[in-house]
């Protein structure tokens, strides 16, 4: 069984809800899922012994959240190298902030990502969760 990490920073809970399918989609696919606030990591060995990472933030001001940038340089030290990683993140109205972190994770990280970032307005407008999950279920088919 593989194991996920699924990190997130979030300002006004979006998301966080965008996190918890994704979370809810790979543990239907059978993987061992962690769900943590990016603020619950404090060291780089914090993120050790997962199969696969899965990073998201919300866009504010165009730019990602700050804590995402602190915790992005904080795993930069943690060996993320050939693993499987997937980006995510809210937005109101630009959604830079996914781009930013898949961009990091497989330029900087040398990660296996998966084809692109998720970017949802909403989990609950349209179809978000169902999004969410369907992103979940491209992350466990690169970690099989």
């Amino acid at each position: 069984m593989a194991k996920v990490l699924v990190a997130f920073a979030t300002r006004t809970g979006q998301t966080k809800k965008i996190a918890e399918a994704i979370a809810e989609g790979l543990k239907a696919e059978g993987a061992d899922v962690t769900l943590k606030n990016i603020n619950e990591t404090k060291k780089e060995t914090d993120l050790e012994g997962y199969d696969g990472y899965v990073f998201g933030a919300a866009t504010y001001h165009g730019e990602m959240m700050g804590p995402m940038k602190t915790f992005l340089f904080l795993a930069e030290k943690a060996n993320l190298e050939g693993k499987v990683g997937g980006a995510f993140g809210a937005f109101g109205w630009s959604g830079e902030a996914p781009g930013r972190i898949f961009d990091t994770m497989k330029n900087i990280f040398n990660m296996e990502m998966v084809s692109a970032p998720l970017r949802i307005k909403k989990v609950s407008a349209g179809d978000g969760a169902q999004k969410a999950r369907a992103y979940a279920q491209g992350i466990a088919a690169k970690l099989k």
